[in-house]
């Protein structure tokens, strides 16, 4: 039973970002599946062991190397991308991005082959069968593991802001859900998915990740999904949260923030914080999330007190100014991506909607 371990907690202030794409055809339109990409062929150098299908075949992840100092986030991710986009086209397909993709209908898709995924489908039923979902992870390195649970516990208040400021999946199975990222409310049909609880320190983490494991409910650590968690074979805190973007530059805005908020919480946490960490209601963070699922850039949120409320504008303008960033900030002033594909379908059609969610590589 493959453990992480609280030894893999080394280095502060590394990064990895994680990416879940889609295979389109010529039309951007989604392929019922193909084991081309990832099975059939090698991928360039720099995916190999760092590609892979998800749940469906038409959904793809890639994995950056080790990002060793934050400057060098965006030739990474710029350079998978592009080995990404090559590989397919050299076999006959594009990459496009979004948290879904408005135009997939689960029941004519088909589902990868991978044992792990045919054993979720067995277990989990309904829910994974229709998981068509796409999002972005983030992994920022902490150098001690129970400063990573202490971190990861005060990033939960912050998972609705980067949740709200990627939303970009109005659309599921054709429809129009109302929401400005579906995709969250999808994914929250699996089991161990949404906002964790808070945890005292490493060991009751670890405690719990055994126990889970122990009692078959996961099997394996990497089934428990929630939004954001410390990745105990990593030696990271994984923020789990954003929409699939198909612009690079609203990924690195997040990866920018996810960084400055960990390398600030470690700093408080050294200044002795680790006394009073916060540990606000679930439920309370859930009524965040849900905000920031139903009203994206329109979100009003409860604030770190969790006694008044904060625009989501303001609290970005604070945050900001707080961290020294201005990623989120560009990320705001602009529609959100579930706004712009509203607009797209609305005015233009399926065909400019599809082209829009095509992968970025500049």
């Amino acid at each position: 039973m493959e453990r992480g371990s609280r030894d893999s907690f080394t280095r502060m202030g590394t990064l990895g970002i994680e990416e879940e794409c889609f295979v389109v055809d010529d039309d951007g339109r989604p392929t019922s599946g193909t084991d081309e990409l990832v099975y059939e062929h090698d991928p360039p150098e720099i995916l190999e062991g760092r590609l892979d299908h998800e749940l469906f075949k038409f959904v793809i992840e890639t994995q950056t190397p080790l990002i060793e100092d934050p400057a060098d986030s965006r030739e990474t991710l710029l350079e998978i991308r592009r080995a990404l986009v090559d590989h397919a086209t050299d076999h006959g397909y594009r990459i496009a991005a979004a948290g879904l993709h408005p135009l997939a209908k689960w029941q004519e898709l088909e589902h990868a082959e991978k044992p792990r995924y045919r054993s979720q489908l067995d277990r989990i039923q309904y829910p994974q069968h229709r998981n068509t979902t796409a999002g972005v992870h983030v992994h920022v390195g902490v150098d001690d593991a129970d400063k990573a649970v202490w971190i990861a516990n005060e990033l939960r208040w912050y998972v609705p802001i980067i949740l709200a400021l990627s939303a970009n999946s109005p659309y599921w199975n054709g429809y129009d859900t109302g929401l400005q990222s579906a995709r969250a409310k999808i994914f929250e049909a699996l089991p161990n998915t949404g906002m964790p609880t808070y945890f005292e320190d490493y060991e009751a983490f670890d405690r719990f990740e055994r126990r889970m494991l122990e009692t078959e409910s996961i099997e394996d650590r990497g089934e428990l999904w929630y939004d954001v968690r410390p990745h105990t074979a990593h030696g990271t805190v994984e923020l789990r949260t954003p929409d699939g973007q198909a612009d690079p530059g609203i990924v690195l805005a997040f990866v920018e923030y996810a960084h400055a908020l960990v390398e600030a919480l470690a700093e408080e946490y050294e200044d002795g914080a680790d006394g009073y960490g916060r540990t606000h209601r679930r439920e309370l963070l859930d009524e965040n999330k849900w905000r920031a699922i139903r009203h994206g850039h329109e979100a009003s949120l409860i604030d770190r007190e969790m006694e008044g409320t904060i625009d989501l504008g303001e609290l970005v303008d604070r945050e900001c100014e707080r961290l020294g960033i201005d990623g989120i900030k560009r990320v705001y002033e602009r529609d959100s991506g579930a706004q712009r594909q509203r607009r797209l379908l609305e005015e233009e059609g399926p065909d400019a909607l599809c082209e829009s969610l095509l992968l970025g590589t500049e």
